[in-house]
């Protein structure tokens, strides 16, 4: 565990969880409700990637909104521009995870640099990490924005390592998403894997260093290494 010097962790879907955005507005968007925040979050997952192979960023919020504009397309609910303006606000300020803040409080007590690598833009994270509570426990909130592109892209886990000043195999990356761990593991990181749903191993190329069910379990299994 001393060679660890610091947990950074992904933030939407790790962190924050994504689907509260949609789920706090049921009502409103009705029947489809949770339909349509899976096809949110997908496609703000693939235009993240396609608009960094084509060079064409723009900031997550930007990216988020065009997500949502497919998503509610998808649904017949495009003419309601105020239900997304709505969804967009709730997105704002995700819901944590009930473990998240009390987990990198005890990191933190264990010595360790905490930190968050996001595809989000600054503005999202300091909304996200001052409504959670957790910005007194991070030592970083490092932003894929001063870069402009998005991860699993190679430069953005360089990126923790220099602002950081650790270096790879000195991290341990958590993250609930698969893409997102393959890309750490294969920079050197240590990858853990925070699987809620009991999900398939992905990635086979890129091996991970450990797996928790929640938040929650990670010191201790930081402890046994």
């Amino acid at each position: 565990m001393d060679s660890i010097k610091a947990c950074v962790f992904d933030a939407y879907g790790t962190l924050f969880d994504v689907h509260s955005a949609v789920m706090k507005h049921a009502d409103e968007v009705g029947q489809h409700a949770e339909a349509l925040s899976t096809v949110w979050r997908q496609r703000q997952l693939e235009y993240s990637w396609t608009r960094t192979l084509m060079n064409r960023y723009v900031d997550f919020w930007v990216l988020t909104g065009e997500a949502l504009d497919f998503a509610l397309r998808s649904y017949q609910l495009e003419g309601r521009a105020e239900l997304k303006k709505t969804l967009m606000n709730a997105y704002f300020e995700l819901s944590a995870y009930e473990d998240a803040a009390e987990t990198l409080r005890r990191l933190r007590e264990m010595g360790k640099k905490v930190a968050i690598l996001s595809n989000g833009n600054d503005a999202m994270l300091r909304a996200a990490v001052s409504a959670a509570g957790i910005a007194t426990v991070l030592d970083a909130c490092l932003s894929v924005d001063e870069l402009r592109i998005y991860k699993p892209d190679p430069r953005v886990y360089q990126f923790a390592c220099d602002r950081l000043g650790v270096l790879p195999n000195q991290i341990c990356f958590v993250s609930s998403n698969a893409w997102d761990l393959g890309g750490a593991a294969t920079s050197g990181f240590n990858a853990v894997r925070v699987n809620r749903q009991n999900g398939p191993l992905e990635y086979e190329f890129a091996p991970l260093r450990g797996q928790v069910h929640a938040l929650a379990e990670l010191p201790a299994l930081l402890a046994a290494w």
